[in-house]
């Protein structure tokens, strides 16, 4: 497999720094690195995207994310090694990446349930990770990026 062209953002000279500074805005959200691994990991593998689903691994492996858990992520709901703050932060991953399944893709419920354990500064650090990685995972996908190319 070969990629169609380098990451967008790496082409255009302005474009990752802005998208740098967001990651970096998320991570003074007060969110656990663990959850904030977790979340990327789980809306790369919804949307395919093998540059980010390998490079994902690699940090929250990095961040503390035991292997069980890394593992069974993609099937959370019945793997018993996730809190329900960590749930609760996947399921609101899942509902925000997949807007067009639904007409109410994140439902009250979703959204009530993750704000019990996130106040507003950590929901947002949570939905700009959610938007963040599914920006990267178009960018990444539609021009076919190879998992592991990134270092």
């Amino acid at each position: 497999m070969q990629s169609r062209m380098q990451n967008p953002a790496a082409v255009l000279p302005d474009a990752m720094q802005p998208i740098q500074e967001i990651f970096k805005a998320v991570r003074s959200g007060g969110v656990a690195g663990e959850i904030l691994e977790l979340v990327h990991l789980r809306v790369s593998q919804i949307n395919g995207c093998s540059a980010c689903v390998d490079g994902g691994t690699k940090t929250a492996r990095k961040s503390g994310v035991s292997e069980e858990r890394l593992a069974t992520v993609v099937a959370w709901r019945e793997a018993p090694y996730f809190s329900e703050e960590e749930r609760a932060a996947l399921a609101l991953a899942e509902a925000a990446t997949r807007l067009a399944d639904r007409p109410d893709a994140v439902t009250d419920e979703v959204w009530d349930t993750a704000a019990t354990y996130f106040d507003e500064k950590q929901l947002a650090a949570i939905v700009l990770m959610i938007g963040v990685t599914n920006l990267f995972n178009r960018l990444n996908a539609t021009t076919r990026q190879i998992a592991g190319a990134w270092g």
